[in-house]
Parts: C-alpha cells; structure tokens; sequence
C-alpha cells in the first residue's frame, strides 16, 4: 500500500512549519545503490568491504541483493537497461559512505593487493590527525575508509547538550 502526505496526515500546513519538531529517528538503516551487474557489486561488498548477504523479502518486485555488517545495510538493486562502467576520477567531496577504521595500512595494502585504484588524504585539526582512503565500488559510487572518529563530534548549539556518545 502506497499513502501519500496529504491522505495520511491532511498535507501538514502552515502550524506544522512554526514549530518544527524532529522526526522520531533512531538510527540509519540501510543505503541503497542502483547497480549494472548485481552479483558484481555482490562479490565486491562482500569480497573487499566484508558485508554479509542476509535475506530479503520475496515480495520485492526488483532484481537485488541485502546485506548487513558494521550495524547498516546496503541494499543493492539491479539497475534496469545500464551501459558499461564508465570510468570515475576520485573525488573526496562526490557523494559518498565513510567507514570507520584503525588499521590504514592493511587496508592500503589489501586495495593494493586487488588492484583496487585509492586516494590517500590526511586532515589535520587542531592537532588531530585523521586519515582517509577514498576509491570507488564497480558502479563508480565512492566509498571512504578513515580514522574519522578521532575528531570530536561537537553540536554548533550549546542548547543541544549533546556530546558524541549521545549521539
């Protein structure tokens, strides 16, 4: 069943924009990419980012794989008519999903060792080094491994009183 803004809730209107109130979120669930060759991009997330495929539901109507690993999933959809790769510089500000990790070296070296192009950046802030490894997956979507956790997450609000771990 499809249910539109206007059929569930009256459209919302003007008194829903004087006090906005956040949406109930929890957490992130899942990130969805259109892929050319599913059992491709499969065997890279599986492969190179360690993701496991889990079971989806038989209703869905679109060719696809999920997976889940690191407390998200990605949901992989075959993309319907699509040409051949093309090929894609590396852009750390293009779109992209960050993973968090310690190791850089043994991941330069396993990128390395399935001839996985990268780029290497390091950002420095107030004395925090961070480390960042960007390539792409088989559709050209760019992926970001880094050690991004060692800067601290501080809210622009005061009024938040939010620090990383409440988050």
């Amino acid at each position: 069943m499809i249910q539109n803004a206007s059929s569930a809730h009256g459209g919302g209107g003007a008194e829903s924009l004087q006090n906005p109130q956040p949406l109930p979120l929890s957490s992130v669930n899942h990130l969805s990419r259109n892929c050319r060759d599913i059992q491709e991009s499969l065997k890279f997330y599986v492969d190179v980012l360690g993701f496991v495929p889990v079971k989806r539901p038989n209703a869905l109507e679109v060719r696809g794989a999920w997976l889940y690993n690191y407390g998200i999933g990605i949901h992989l959809l075959q993309q319907e008519n699509a040409g051949p790769p093309q090929e894609h510089s590396i852009n750390p500000r293009d779109d992209h999903i960050s993973f968090q990790c310690e190791d850089l070296a043994l991941v330069q070296k396993r990128l390395g060792d399935a001839g996985i192009k990268y780029e290497k950046r390091i950002v420095q802030e107030r004395g925090i080094e961070v480390e960042q490894i960007f390539f792409h997956d088989p559709d050209g979507f760019m992926i970001e491994i880094c050690t991004c956790e060692r800067l601290p997450v501080e809210p622009l609000s005061s009024s938040t009183g939010k620090t990383r771990e409440d988050f």
